[in-house]
């Protein structure tokens, strides 16, 4: 690996043309560089900023994938050099190995020797490593930026050349836009959609605008949203929109919320505490002081943890680290405009925690629990101990020939072309805080519905022959906003920017458009190089151990088209199930998860309901399950341990119910002795 720093010193340095030229240094931009040297070709890889990596190396530390055996290639590679650098016992300092494994002996290591969280230094350490190994195929060019007037110069339908702002200019063969923005993409002519697809442009059903699903991350008290208390005549506080959206379905241009993913610890030797933002504006957290002031009890976001005490911090609950509705012209708007956003969202998440942490508004056992942490004072030591990266979960998405949706990831549509795969929920963070009818706070835009593990289409990495035919697009590919909040993963992201680089190869050994590639050619190459690109065995089709619900009585709601917060770690193995497999909560993060399952009922009656899970020895005894019926709603705990009553499903009890989808049953993990599995949920017509 060659690294020009020299932009970032003000000087030019020409570049050879190259056989890739890959604009943007996230995880799927580097993938596809190592991949090009991997097959003798040479690569440039172009970041803006001074650092590599993305979010994997920006504080995204807890992998999110779901199912990991839909990982291949160079992606799983990385999970196994995390491993392997923490198999160094030298490598725990401020806790063992063994207690950390303890707390979190799922999903982090014991997976064909791969680990899944990880500090961030770590993260870039190895991605050092594995371009070091690439060898001078690939040069790295840091500090230079796509000029947005005239970044890209074409002959016809292929792109001839980028150029920068300092007026560097780069030539390839072949182009990959592997940035989270797409910019190369869209400076190419190449169609693109921002915000949320109504659901009927791709007959899709959690699409658009979500005001009666978004339960999740809600609030939980009435809260006042005018700046006088009860008068509207006041205005609104900060953030908060007028107009009730809707309907629900409907499109809109709207994206959901950034933040920053924050590397916290409880080590007071390398803690940094909170510190307030010299333009703190208390006015922007009235909103969170009312809420807690409410009633809304918040001394712990369950953040994930990372080796040596540290955190992987997210959004948790109604106000949090979501900078919600402030990044909706992020996507398309120019650098300056994209950096007085960016700063808001730091500042905005830097004063809420300080809030949290000191404000005297919010309750002493409140700001007590915020104090314990804070940011790691040995990561992002360039960058002032704050990450580097604002999650920008959605920008612009491609859209080709192909574009991927709902239907694929609840595999109604298996496609033939698959490059990789996705497994991760179909997941959105709200959009939009409004203010209901009644005169109160809501936040709109949470999804978090299964999926199945499902391949994604080689169509949707490329754009359309009409509109360029040299270019890849891994990261802003051809998605609806819902399906792309499931292939959304840094891990999917790696994978697809492998398996663009194996594609731009091959187009350049043939002499051949990207869209003109033999797929057969393709998928031998891409099953030679480590990639999974299918191995689902459906219930219908008799995989497994798996009951096709079709053949069940009643109405069945499988765990794949639940609500899920957390819930991740899937199984196929213990026992009988409903569908592909069920979730459990690998007996972690106690209170954090939670699956509700809502039916569609055909008439208002009497239902038995009954719940479905695996028994195992290690299964919670104490497994608490709401039913929200006509009548209110109804707790009970159930003891997984003990066999269903007929085998595979375990009656709760029957109760009344409305016609439609107001009728729920959610399973959590709150105080439970062991692993919570959930699978499926039947309503039964009882007959009176």
């Amino acid at each position: 690996m060659r690294t020009l720093l020299l932009a970032l010193l003000g000087l030019s340095v020409a570049l050879p043309a190259q056989d890739i030229v890959i604009y943007g240094g996230t995880s799927g931009g580097i993938t596809a560089a190592i991949q090009a040297a991997r097959e003798g070709r040479t690569a440039v890889l172009i970041e803006p900023t001074k650092f590599l990596g993305g979010l994997t190396t920006g504080g995204l530390g807890a992998t999110d994938i779901g199912n990991k055996k839909a990982i291949g290639g160079i992606s799983r590679e990385f999970y196994t050099a995390v491993a392997k650098y923490y198999a160094d016992d030298q490598k725990w300092v401020h806790q063992t190995r063994e207690a950390y494994f303890s707390k979190r002996p799922h999903g982090n290591a014991a997976d064909e020797g791969t680990m899944w969280t990880f500090e961030p230094h770590v993260a870039t350490a190895v991605y050092d490593q594995m371009l070091k190994a690439a060898g001078d195929k690939v040069t790295v060019v840091f500090g230079e930026r796509l000029d947005l007037k005239k970044g890209v110069i074409k002959d016809g339908t292929r792109i001839v050349k980028i150029v920068m702002e300092s007026g560097r200019e780069f030539s390839g063969k072949m182009f990959i836009d592997a940035t989270y923005e797409g910019d190369l993409m869209a400076k190419a002519g190449v169609s693109y959609h921002v915000g949320r697809e109504a659901n009927a442009t791709y007959g899709e059903t959690i699409n658009g605008i979500q005001v009666g699903g978004a339960k999740s991350h809600q609030f939980k008290v009435e809260v006042d949203p005018y700046v006088k208390k009860g008068d509207p005549s006041s205005g609104l506080l900060p953030g908060i929109e007028k107009e009730i959206p809707g309907p629900d379905g409907a499109g809109d241009r709207k994206v959901q919320a950034y933040n920053f993913r924050m590397c916290t610890t409880d080590v007071p030797e390398n803690r940094r505490d909170w510190e307030k933002p010299a333009n703190y504006d208390e006015h922007w957290y009235e909103l969170a002081l009312r809420n807690v002031e409410a009633g809304e009890d918040r001394n712990s976001w369950a953040p994930t943890p990372m080796p040596n005490r540290k955190t992987d911090t997210n959004n948790n609950f109604a106000i949090s680290t979501d900078f919600i509705g402030q990044n909706w012209d992020y996507a398309e708007a120019d650098y300056a405009t994209r950096a007085k956003i960016w700063q808001a969202h730091e500042d905005w998440q830097k004063g809420l925690m300080w809030t949290y942490a000191y404000h005297p508004r919010v309750p002493e056992k409140m700001r007590l629990a915020f104090q314990k942490l804070g940011l790691a004072k040995d990561e992002f030591n360039d960058h002032g101990n704050w990450p580097r990266q604002l999650y920008v979960r959605e920008a612009r998405r491609m859209i080709a020939d192909y574009v991927m949706s709902e239907k694929n990831c609840r595999r109604v549509e298996v496609v033939e072309d698959s490059v990789g795969m996705g497994a991760y929920n179909m997941d959105s963070h709200h959009i939009q805080r409004f203010v209901t009818k009644e005169g109160f706070v809501r936040n709109e835009g949470d999804v978090q519905i299964g999926t199945k593990p499902y391949p994604v289409s080689y169509r949707s990495l490329r754009p359309k022959a009409a509109e360029c035919t040299n270019l890849l697009v891994p990261v802003c590919m051809s998605a609806s906003h819902i399906a792309y909040g499931s292939i959304r993963m840094e891990p999917v992201f790696m994978v697809l920017g492998q398996s663009a680089a194996t594609a731009a190869g091959l187009a350049i050994e043939s002499g051949t458009s990207v869209q003109a590639i033999d797929y057969g050619a393709l998928k031998e190459r891409l099953l030679a190089n480590g990639q999974m690109l299918d191995f689902v065995t459906t219930a219908a089709a008799g995989g497994g151990h798996g009951v096709d619900k079709s053949k069940l009585a009643g109405i069945v709601v499988d765990d794949s088209e639940a609500a899920l917060k957390g819930f991740e770690q899937t199984g196929h193995v213990s026992g009988n199930y409903v569908g592909d497999g069920y979730r459990h909560d690998g007996n972690a993060e106690k209170g954090a998860m939670t699956a509700r399952f809502a039916p569609a009922l055909p008439a208002a009656g009497s239902y038995r309901v009954a719940v479905s899970y695996s028994i195992n020895g290690n299964r919670a005894t104490n497994v608490p399950i709401t039913i929200h019926h006509a009548k209110g709603e109804t707790k009970v705990l159930v003891n997984q341990r003990l066999k269903p009553s007929d085998g595979l499903f375990h009656i709760v009890g029957t109760f009344e119910f409305a016609a439609g989808k107001d009728g729920w049953v959610e399973i959590s993990n709150a105080g439970t002795d062991g692993h919570v599995i959930i699978d499926a949920v039947q309503w039964l017509p009882v007959k009176r």
